[in-house]
């Protein structure tokens, strides 16, 4: 992690910014949904689902690009959430298309979003060290 160039942390705390701005707007959108058929009753369901699923998606392919930047020890920092069921996830969305879960959608919005977000931020906070420390470190250097 430490030969981490600082264009490269820069990038990751912004990929990560943007994860937890997904993840926040997934979970306030979906306040108070009980059941996927609050989905799929109703085309503006249908719609919210479809969004829902661009999200994670979108968490999903942020992540790989986080990993082939920063390889997995960056991610291991915190080992409690399945990183590789993350981007998979992204994977069985993009390339499902009509063999969706819409229940499994609804669980992992339920159930995994809240302790996604808590990992994200605490690495938002390590990449704000970090990119503290390149910038001593370059200062002093240069």
């Amino acid at each position: 992690m430490e030969s981490l160039s600082f264009e490269n942390l820069e990038i990751i705390h912004e990929t990560l910014l943007n994860i937890r701005k997904s993840i926040s707007m997934l979970l306030e959108w979906n306040v108070g949904v009980q059941s996927t058929d609050e989905w799929t009753d109703s085309p503006s369901g249908m719609q919210k689902l479809a969004a829902n699923c661009m999200l994670i998606e979108a968490i999903g392919e942020a992540i790989r690009k986080i990993e082939k930047r920063a390889s997995r020890e960056f991610l291991n920092q915190r080992p409690e959430i399945p990183w590789q069921d993350v981007m998979s996830m992204r994977n069985h969305i993009a390339h499902g298309y009509f063999d969706l879960d819409d229940s499994y959608v609804l669980s992992v919005i339920q159930n995994d979003l809240k302790p996604l977000a808590e990992a994200i931020d605490f690495l938002i906070e390590k990449t704000k060290l970090l990119i503290i420390e390149k910038e001593v470190d370059e200062g002093v250097k240069g």
